[in-house]
């Protein structure tokens, strides 16, 4: 599935949507598999036994495992987009790239934490950026776009906008990636019994925010704890 591929559900022919029930099958076992048993679990021959269709049959809905996981790192990336976008169109202060934005990338992970486990295990290719079609693109142009605006309105200090992009996304990742991997993260540990999820993903992008400020961004950001 691409960014120009995708359609909604009632624009499917019948024959279409059968064909995106087994796809979503298909996803689901791996993503259940690799849960049960882990990466090295996953095989399609593993995927067809749990959906009882023979190992020929999903070749003519992904020609590889590699294509497979592909698919299950663009639907990620799908969600993620929309979410960016929801909330670029909610923000009327300050930088597009703040704590509104680290949120969504984070409950996208967690509304399918073995998804999105999946979708960065070692199956995960760099190139996404690469290719123009993919939801991976529009998500990584987009964040690079978000950066170029924080400088242009001031907010951040002129930089190498992949670089801040880099920067963002794996600040956020990592994040996200503990939020799904550690039970009760982050006051499973007794020491950090008194903060919560919402705490840390505060602190972070305020963190990364001043990160890239300048003085009016750490100024507006000050004002802003000073209301609190």
């Amino acid at each position: 599935m691409t960014a120009e591929t995708a359609l909604e559900e009632d624009e499917l022919s019948p024959a279409e949507r059968r064909r995106r029930k087994v796809r979503d099958a298909i996803l689901e076992a791996a993503e259940a598999i690799f849960t049960e048993e882990g990466e090295a679990g996953i095989s399609m021959r593993r995927i067809a036994e749990r959906i009882d269709y023979s190992p020929a049959a999903l070749y003519k809905y992904f020609n590889s495992k590699e294509a497979l996981f592909d698919e299950i790192r663009e639907q990620f990336f799908e969600r993620l987009y929309g979410r960016m976008v929801a909330v670029a169109e909610t923000v009327t202060e300050g930088p597009l790239v703040c704590e509104q934005c680290l949120r969504a990338y984070v409950e996208t992970g967690l509304e399918q934490p073995a998804h999105y486990r999946l979708a960065f295990s070692s199956w995960f290719e760099s190139d996404f950026e690469e290719r123009q079609d993919s939801f991976g693109y529009a998500a990584s142009e987009r964040l690079d776009l978000m950066i170029e605006k924080g400088v242009a309105d001031g907010w951040f200090a002129p930089c190498d906008t992949y670089l801040a992009s880099m920067f963002v996304w794996s600040g956020a990742h990592g994040l996200t990636m503990l939020a799904v991997t550690i039970p009760d993260f982050p006051h499973g540990k007794e020491k950090c019994a008194h903060l919560t999820l919402d705490d840390v993903i505060a602190f972070h992008a305020e963190a990364t925010a001043r990160g890239l400020a300048t003085p009016k961004l750490h100024a507006w950001l000050d004002a802003k704890k000073a209301k609190k």
